[in-house]
């Protein structure tokens, strides 16, 4: 095994770093056991309804799309990711606009094995619009604005107020269950964090690798001047 002693570090680091890295095995495990009894999940309810979503065609035109149409061929799960733009909201989420910034990137490579797309309340015309400003290139952008999806899936409250939930659904035969949903969310946590997508967004998982970690009051934003 390659000698893992960095230049110059001190036996103190290199203790603390060991009991760190046995914990970080640890995690890893657990993260596997968690992740493996997520795949044995059965499939969940059958959708309430092959929901109607509106979507930019491939001649510029709205055009509509069933739930049950998102699958590509080959593919038997689709993740729909609520992207919190709603039409009373001036601007989207930054935090969704960062979660599907990392989505975007990975689309080429996510979609070789699932379906995915991002759905909001907003007009399809609206959230392309935004879209094409964040050069989201390589995603599925659904308008939910003409049906309860959001509503019935968690991703919108009595109110009208948008939440960030992930679904996964998958097809059997000619059904469509839901498979497992981003439930983290509504669970109690410590801190201001709900981390409830963590497992599929970058930002927090690297700036947790830093000695400032992920901070207390510190969010993303849309644009930044430097």
């Amino acid at each position: 095994m390659k000698n893992r002693f960095f230049p110059n570090e001190s036996p103190q680091y290199r203790k603390a770093r060991d009991e760190l890295l046995a914990a970080e095995n640890a995690l890893r495990q657990h993260t596997e056991d968690v992740a493996a009894l997520r795949r044995k999940l059965p499939p969940g309810g059958p959708i309430k309804e092959d929901y109607l979503f509106d979507e930019i065609g491939p001649d510029g035109g709205v055009k509509q799309t069933r739930l049950s149409e998102l699958f590509a061929a080959g593919r038997d799960s689709l993740m729909l990711y609520g992207f919190m733009y709603g039409p009373a909201q001036e601007q989207p989420c930054t935090m969704c606009t960062s979660i599907v910034d990392g989505l975007n990137g990975n689309a080429g490579d996510i979609t070789q094995r699932m379906s995915l797309a991002i759905v909001a309340r907003s007009p399809i015309e609206r959230i392309t619009e935004f879209a094409n400003s964040r050069g989201w290139n390589h995603l599925r952008m659904l308008s939910s604005s003409n049906n309860t999806y959001n509503f019935d899936y968690q991703g919108e409250d009595e109110n009208g107020n948008q939440l960030p939930m992930a679904n996964v659904f998958v097809r059997r035969g000619d059904a469509v269950h839901h498979s497992w949903g981003s439930e983290l969310l509504f669970d109690e946590f410590v801190t201001g964090n709900t981390r409830h997508v963590d497992v599929f967004w970058p930002l927090w998982n690297v700036l947790d690798l830093t000695p400032q970690g992920r901070g207390d009051d510190w969010y993303p934003s849309l644009s930044y001047k430097d």
